[in-house]
């Protein structure tokens, strides 16, 4: 194993970590194999970690102080390396702090640290963002995880479903040009019990914007994951159709409505922070007993 990756377990889960990005490259479940898509031709990544933007800004422009910088696609994070803090046989933290190169794309100071911990068969990812500067921070962050669909062999991939923990009735937005459009459309949620079918994914992702939700169920006979999540607001479902994979991703702010091209600090969806304060988010993901 070389330093640019970290392999750790706790009972029969096992996971491996990547410098690159802090990105999680496997997630591994004794008994029954890899539950986490392995990059391809489809998508190249597995569960990029998205700061500090989520989604795209119109033009691909921050404009802040009279200034505007070219921020690209879910911001910076996913491809820089972190610096290790803490490798241990069940866990590991990662951190990036703003240098000179992100102030020339993001004209704020910030630390993340992204912690990975196993216990009693569970994979606890913790976020933690804090302001070092004297001024506002304003930010979003996200997971996106790309979990294999079919989760095993002989699992057919139309069996597979997501049941949300509470009611999910509001309407679901969309992406136009990679903005969130102004339409909304009917949630395809039934109760809380969302069938899952490539069609789905034909116009991009699923995003919802109004959710009530703080964990699902993703899965099908004989293998079932249960995902949770502290402090993200939205959530986004996607893959690329003809791509074994599913995408589940609890977010904190999205990509820029269509029409808004203001101050980010105007932008939807942002958090703020004081000089000096933090704020920490969470995902958990682990095996459902059967």
């Amino acid at each position: 194993m070389s330093d640019m990756e970290w392999r750790f377990a706790k009972g029969g889960l096992s996971a491996c970590v990547s410098q690159r990005g802090a990105e999680l490259s496997s997630l591994h479940l004794e008994g029954t194999g890899e539950l986490l898509w392995q990059a391809g031709p489809q998508w190249p990544r597995h569960a990029p970690n998205l700061f500090p933007i989520v989604g795209k800004l119109a033009g691909d422009q921050l404009h802040h102080g009279g200034k505007s910088y070219t921020l690209t696609q879910h911001g910076f994070a996913r491809d820089l390396d972190f610096e290790w803090i803490k490798r241990a046989p069940d866990a590991c933290r990662l951190r990036l702090v703003a240098n000179a190169w992100t102030r020339e794309r993001y004209p704020f100071d910030f630390t993340l640290e992204i912690a990975y911990a196993i216990a009693e068969g569970v994979l606890t990812i913790n976020y933690l963002v804090t302001n070092p500067s004297t001024q506002l921070l304003f930010a979003s962050i996200g997971a996106h995880p790309a979990f294999n669909w079919p989760l095993g062999p002989d699992m057919p991939k139309n069996d597979h479903r997501i049941i949300f923990d509470r009611l999910e009735p509001a309407p679901v937005r969309r992406l136009q040009a990679g903005l969130i459009s102004s339409q909304r459309e009917p949630s395809p949620v039934e109760g809380r019990n969302l069938a899952l079918d490539e069609a789905l994914f034909e116009r991009d992702a699923l995003i919802f914007d109004a959710l009530d939700s703080t964990a699902l169920s993703y899965g099908t006979t004989g293998l079932v994951l249960h995902i949770s999540w502290e402090g993200f607001e939205q959530l986004g479902l996607w893959m690329r159709p003809g791509a074994d994979y599913l995408c589940i991703e609890p977010w904190h702010g999205m990509a820029s409505p269509e029409g808004f091209d203001g101050p980010f600090t105007e932008k939807p969806g942002l958090f703020s922070l004081k000089p000096g304060e933090a704020r920490s988010f969470r995902m958990k993901i682990g095996p459902m007993a059967q």
